[in-house]
């Protein structure tokens, strides 16, 4: 897939079937997003890669919006040492991390972590270093059903030339 092809057909999920994720797709996907821009190239994201049913299940449990990830094939957790633009800095790379999962043809879908009430807990659960944040959960997996685009404003509403 082209990668404004996967920018277009890019949609969330919140329905998976539980198939395993192949290893080598949730290495390609972290490869994009470790090369995500950083401010100063301070690259302060780590990854962490959740197969096991168990520990998917508890991070279900602990989210608000995230129940579904109980049944994706795999949740990639991204954290990013407290930088001064950490936000931005996991938030671009949780991007690259979508794209990359559409062009495998992999649902996804991202589920908030910053400032969420269950950021410390999902710390704590994965063992995660102090001064940590958690940016972002997101599931990937396969879905059986038939999944639609959510509308998008057009290019004419969104796009300004000069000022507002």
């Amino acid at each position: 897939m082209q990668t404004l092809d996967a920018l277009k057909n890019r949609h969330s999920v919140r329905s998976f079937n539980r198939k395993p994720v192949l290893k080598n797709d949730i290495e390609r996907i972290v490869d994009s997003a470790r090369l995500a821009p950083t401010a100063r190239n301070v690259q302060p994201f780590e990854f962490i890669a959740v197969t096991d049913r168990e520990l998917l299940t508890k991070i279900s449990a602990l989210t608000d919006n995230g129940k579904f990830i109980v049944d994706c094939g795999c949740c990639l957790v991204v954290f990013c040492q407290e930088t001064k633009y950490y936000l931005e800095d996991g938030c671009a790379a949780t991007e690259n991390i979508l794209i990359a999962a559409t062009d495998l043809g992999l649902a996804s879908c991202w589920v908030a972590g910053d400032k969420k009430s269950y950021s410390e807990d999902v710390r704590k659960l994965l063992n995660v270093p102090l001064g940590s944040k958690l940016i972002s959960l997101i599931a990937l997996g396969y879905t059986d059903e038939p999944v639609a685009a959510a509308p998008k404003r057009t290019l004419s509403q969104v796009l300004h030339w000069q000022k507002f």
